[in-house]
């Protein structure tokens, strides 16, 4: 049986908004999926994604957003107009500021679900100068199955159209290097995004972000780190099994 889109994004929603797994609190984080080639469902602003309803779910389109990040200066309240315009429905509420740097995300290939949630235990990472070393470095196995070999990290800016630009241009600039989208982007003092094809994508991305950030804490604490060496990181990616699992867990 094929579950309905707005079925799974509220799922995926309250999973990341359960308040034992302190990803977000209030109305922190949004999610979001992509409906067709021309809509997708944001979560509306100010909503709570432990308790995210239908009615706080909101369809935009997708020429009515991506083309601000070109823009080289728009007003607050311009931004908020365009949001409000890139409705499909009139009467739904108004979609959250972050919904521009979903909508691009939604546009990388195999991307179909976004959640961008403020992990304590990463946000304890993002707010010090370990964040680089963080992004870039692996201490365990699984951070690389779940993860990828590596983070996007983004510069602390302003939360909406500055923060979409900076995410396209961090993320365009990975997909240069690597030739394919990443799993996770950090953001500087802000959060944390996970990107899948499916919703198990990303809370697995999301889950083990947060126990790689609580494993990096506690290596720092207890001495410097003992990271992987690159051999193993491509050892790793590469291996068969963990290809195996990869798909298990809904990853490719």
């Amino acid at each position: 049986m094929v579950i309905p889109l707005l079925h799974q994004l509220l799922d995926l929603s309250h999973q990341l908004g359960r308040e034992d797994r302190k990803l977000t609190i209030l109305g922190e984080g949004n999610t979001s999926t992509r409906v067709s080639a021309n809509t997708f469902l944001v979560k509306a602003s100010g909503s709570n994604l432990a308790t995210l309803d239908a009615a706080a779910v909101t369809k935009c389109r997708f020429d009515g957003l991506l083309p601000l990040l070109d823009a080289k200066q728009l007003s607050d309240a311009d931004v908020d107009a365009a949001l409000l315009a890139a409705r499909s429905n009139a009467k739904s509420r108004k979609p959250s500021v972050e919904a521009m740097f979903h909508a691009w995300l939604l546009t990388l290939p195999g991307v179909h679900f976004v959640g961008h949630t403020h992990p304590v235990a990463i946000n304890q990472i993002l707010a010090t100068p370990h964040a680089q070393a963080f992004a870039t470095k692996r201490l365990c196995p699984d951070e690389i199955v779940c993860c990828g070999a590596e983070f996007v990290l983004v510069p602390y800016v302003d939360p909406g159209l500055k923060l979409a630009q900076a995410i396209r241009d961090a993320v365009t600039a990975y997909i240069k290097r690597v030739s394919r989208a990443p799993r996770v982007i950090l953001l500087e003092n802000h959060g944390m995004i996970a990107l899948g094809g499916t919703p198990k994508a990303v809370l697995a991305a999301t889950l083990m972000a947060v126990k790689a950030a609580e494993v990096y804490s506690g290596a720092v604490a207890l001495g410097s780190p003992r990271f992987l060496t690159k051999a193993t990181l491509e050892r790793i990616a590469g291996r068969p099994d963990e290809h195996y699992r990869e798909k298990v867990l809904g990853l490719r």
